[in-house]
């Protein structure tokens, strides 16, 4: 199998995937816990993984994975208390949304550099994130000559997998399928608690005991097969109006995320105190701390 991963090809093999397919694929997730049957990277390892299939089988480079994504703060501290709990250590690779998603413009700015007339943005960490990059991508695509299209992880999982309609979850049957078939070495369903017990300890979806390699492989495929469709779209879009590279320094991303981004940052749903109405992390939790969003972001 050629090499798609961008760090890991020569300057020639990046040249030659380039002009063969000039489509680039960023993935997202961090380390978060995820059940004790699943590695904490499931969500950047899963997202990456799907995007070097959907590379090898239909051409594009993959840009090196980003493990630090959004998290710890409002509607994510109040569903960790309630799902990871009162832990000592989470183990988390997190930022705050006005980081990750500045991150997320200087990476959309080499791809605008280097000529992808292409590019997937496509994390593997469900919450309202995902939203929050799609309206990223609605605002600042004006100004990017590279097409542009960002998803969650499940949005291309097709929905009827398995005949039961399921299209995500958190370390449940659905994403504990999906690691156990991308990296069997990366999922051990032998530390699953007593299923009579009732227990779903850190963070573990109740329908992991449901989870199998054979439906993980299936739902792959679908969504290598969504991947290509897409890709080929956004190369059509591209080719029906050659608009022209323009983002290219860094002054040009600052005067960007300043004028047309950070004033819309508060309205992002990953800064709301709380996803749902009435919920809140009292203090004295470990989670307290980052819960409230600062007025400065």
């Amino acid at each position: 199998m050629r090499e798609v991963r961008w760090e890991r090809m020569f300057p020639d093999e990046l040249e030659k995937a380039f002009s063969e397919c000039p489509v680039v694929y960023f993935a997202y997730g961090l380390c978060e816990p995820h059940g004790p049957q699943n590695a904490v990277g499931l969500d950047a390892l899963k997202a990456h993984a799907i995007c070097c299939r959907a590379a090898e089988r239909h051409g594009g480079i993959v840009a090196p994975c980003d493990f630090w994504h959004i998290h710890e703060l409002g509607g994510y501290a109040v569903w960790s208390r309630q799902a990871i709990g009162e832990v000592e250590r989470s183990w988390l690779t997190c930022m705050p949304p006005w980081v990750h998603l500045k991150d997320v413009c200087y990476h959309v700015r080499q791809a605008d550099v280097l000529g992808f007339r292409a590019a997937i943005l496509f994390t593997g960490h469900y919450g309202p994130n995902w939203e929050d990059l799609k309206t990223l991508v609605q605002l600042i695509q004006p100004y990017v000559g590279t097409r542009l299209y960002s998803l969650p992880e499940c949005e291309a999982n097709v929905p009827g997998f398995d005949g039961d309609g399921a299209s995500g979850d958190h370390a449940g049957k659905v994403e504990t399928s999906l690691l156990w078939a991308l990296m069997p070495e990366c999922t051990d369903v032998s530390r699953l608690p007593d299923r009579e017990t009732g227990a779903a300890p850190w963070a573990m979806g109740r329908n992991a005991y449901e989870a199998s390699r054979r439906i993980g492989e299936r739902m792959v495929e679908d969504e290598v097969a969504w991947l290509g469709r897409k890709a080929g779209e956004l190369l059509e879009e591209y080719e029906k109006s050659r608009p022209p590279h323009t983002l290219r320094t860094f002054e040009d991303v600052e005067r960007l995320w300043e004028e047309v981004v950070r004033p819309h940052v508060p309205e992002f749903r990953s800064m709301q105190l709380s996803w749902k109405q009435h919920e809140e992390v009292p203090e004295g939790s470990a989670w307290y701390a980052n819960w409230k969003v600062p007025e400065r972001a």
